[in-house]
């Protein structure tokens, strides 16, 4: 078996070229008619990835361009043909009109789809626009301008506080006749 890549010759249950170290698994599965399945399914993939692009509306339109200017060359070639007669043009001219008149059906085709596309896509985004504009979010807190004073709670501040860490810790220190510790306890 022969390298793909680098074209040395490889023996026929190898799985990597000797020479550049590529893999021949795919070689080797080809030369027995049995490939893997992402092989096999790539041209399935290449559908798929066609169908993607076209409902995008920039590709749609620049198939729909191309066609139209290609259409537009193969009239004039006609056209010229016609009527200057190179090459016989006389009596084959109208065969150049097939394909000018295809191309221009695609493209315009291609065009009215490209519309269609950015007309129901401004129709969505107004959609989606009318549904914010009508009703507010109910997950976002309402909005806010004027200042609201604090109103008087019938629970005092104090009753809240959690007690101080170090209220078990200073129980051990002596206190002052004025109620304020003083040293530890002498022993």
């Amino acid at each position: 078996m022969f390298c793909p890549k680098c074209g040395t010759q490889n023996p026929e249950d190898g799985k990597f070229c000797r020479s550049c170290g590529t893999d021949l698994a795919s070689v080797s599965a080809a030369l027995t008619g049995a490939l893997p399945a992402h092989l096999a399914d790539a041209g399935v993939a290449q559908i798929h990835h066609e169908a993607r692009r076209r409902n995008d509306p920039n590709e749609v339109y620049a198939d729909a361009v191309k066609a139209i200017i290609s259409g537009i060359g193969f009239l004039v070639v006609s056209m010229v043909l016609l009527f200057t007669g190179v090459a016989g043009g006389y009596a084959w001219w109208w065969a150049m009109l097939f394909p000018a008149f295809t191309f221009l059906s695609k493209g315009i085709s291609d065009y009215v789809k490209y519309g269609k596309m950015q007309s129901t896509s401004k129709i969505h985004a107004a959609d989606l626009n009318m549904m914010g504009a009508g009703r507010a979010n109910s997950a976002l807190p309402p909005t806010q301008t004027e200042y609201i004073a604090p109103s008087e709670s019938s629970y005092k501040t104090g009753d809240l506080v959690p007690p101080s860490v170090t209220d078990s810790t200073t129980r051990h220190l002596e206190m002052d006749p004025e109620g304020k510790t003083m040293t530890l306890p002498k022993r």
